[in-house]
């Protein structure tokens, strides 16, 4: 399985395109918002957003569609590639570690620009009075699933896969992933030739993944404009402008999570930063465009295989594994949403975080990002029970809503850039395995 014929070809210009598409799709959501230009009815620029990100939404139903049949045949390929059951443990041990590591890493800069910059001061009072007045609309918005439901005891145990089916129409990721590796263990574990039939169709389910994500690619420049011409739109200038300070300081983190994964590559990994960067350039536009992980994830791997010269039996291990456990991005916005909120309505709560209390902030972060969701918008849901740990009322994450989905996309964006930055490390590590 060391030909890589069928992963999805990137077009050498797919970069320009994307940003052509991006910064067409902010003009544009900027001259018909009604919070922008508003050059039609708030009636006809809600209807014509509902059409022009059309594009967007089918090719986040394409790549949807085959996300799972392509980590199922990935992760079961890579696994029996290796060969070996003393490669797997030998990778699983490290890489988790790693994604561990990077994750505390992550946390600890969002945490210290947080107490730094403190964005909390930066806040119109008249924002925050606003919302305790109609903070129990904003409670009813956020609250949409049970946060009980999110706790860390209860997301460990959420791990096993007692019913795959039932964790694929719950797009529950981390359990595919999950099955998926016990299967491809127990099928390096029996005769090749009974394994042999099971891998035949797991090669062609992933050959028929990746054609479909190639007819996907098509369109990427065009849903890119659509998905970020409805947020423009919907958001215009008004929602960023209250929040400048805390949206500077969680994208100054990213920038400096950026600068570790470049640091991380360049030093453990042995690539040129310069050539790591651009090599990974569509697929960071494409995490920004789409929020998802899980929908960018097919891009992440032809990207690793084809342009970093990863092995497919690390790549497509690490990578699926990534999508669902390594999120630094989601975590550094966490922590640094938690302690914005807590800079605001602390003191209303009687909330003050001591030495301790930040420790415990750093240990439930890291906690509730492994195994979140690699979709859009659920960071806000957890959010949402890392403030309920700490004493601090979730309906609060109602006040940073409104530019969750700007953040979100940003903090994607890092989470695959971890993902790649994984491949290359791993990579290096198993050579002599």
């Amino acid at each position: 399985m060391e030909n890589n014929s069928e992963l999805p070809k990137f077009d050498n210009h797919l970069w320009i395109k994307i940003l052509i598409g991006m910064a067409i799709g902010i003009g544009v959501g900027l001259t018909l918002s009604p919070h922008g230009l508003a050059i039609v009815e708030p009636e006809i620029s809600s209807l014509l957003a509902s059409w022009i990100k059309l594009p967007g939404i089918f090719f986040l139903g394409i790549i949807q569609m085959v996300v799972i049949p392509l980590i199922l045949c990935s992760i079961v390929l890579g696994i029996t590639q290796s060969g070996e059951l003393t490669f797997l443990k030998k990778i699983g041990i490290r890489v988790v570690l790693y994604f561990v590591c990077t994750t505390i890493v992550a946390v600890t800069i969002g945490m210290t620009l947080a107490n730094i910059i403190n964005p909390g001061n930066f806040i119109d009072q008249e924002l925050v009075q606003n919302f305790q007045v109609e903070q129990t609309t904003a409670a009813e918005g956020s609250g949409q699933q049970t946060f009980d439901s999110l706790t860390i005891p209860d997301r460990i145990s959420n791990m096993i896969p007692t019913n795959i089916a039932g964790a694929v129409v719950e797009k529950n990721l981390l359990q595919i992933v999950i099955s998926a590796m016990v299967f491809g263990v127990a099928l390096l574990s029996i005769p090749a030739a009974s394994a042999k039939p099971v891998l035949n169709l797991c090669e062609s389910g992933q050959a028929v993944s990746m054609k479909i994500v190639g007819w996907a690619m098509t369109i990427a420049p065009y849903a890119v404009f659509g998905l970020l011409c409805d947020i423009t739109i919907k958001l215009g200038f008004g929602a960023i402008a209250g929040m400048g300070m805390y949206m500077a300081t969680v994208i100054i983190g990213l920038i400096c999570m950026m600068v570790a994964y470049g640091v991380i590559a360049t030093v453990i990994g042995k690539q040129n930063p310069i050539t790591f960067f651009k090599a990974i350039k569509e697929t960071q536009l494409l995490a920004f465009s789409t929020s998802s992980s899980a929908a960018t994830m097919p891009f992440t791997l032809s990207c690793a295989e084809t342009r970093l010269g990863v092995s497919p039996k690390v790549s497509r291990f690490v990578v699926p594994l990534g999508a669902t456990i390594n999120m630094d991005g989601t975590a550094l916005y966490q922590v640094v949403a938690a302690i914005f909120l807590i800079q605001i309505f602390g003191d209303a709560s009687g909330i003050e975080l001591t030495t301790v209390g930040m420790v415990m902030l750093i240990m439930t972060t890291v906690g509730a990002s492994i195994g979140t969701p690699a979709t859009p918008g659920v960071g806000i849901v957890v959010l949402a029970t890392i403030l309920t740990s700490i004493g601090l009322d979730p309906a609060a994450v109602g006040f940073i809503l409104g530019v969750d989905r700007i953040l979100d996309m940003c903090r994607t964006s890092v989470n695959v850039t971890g993902d790649l930055t994984a491949s290359v490390v791993m990579n290096r590590f198993m050579k002599d395995v």
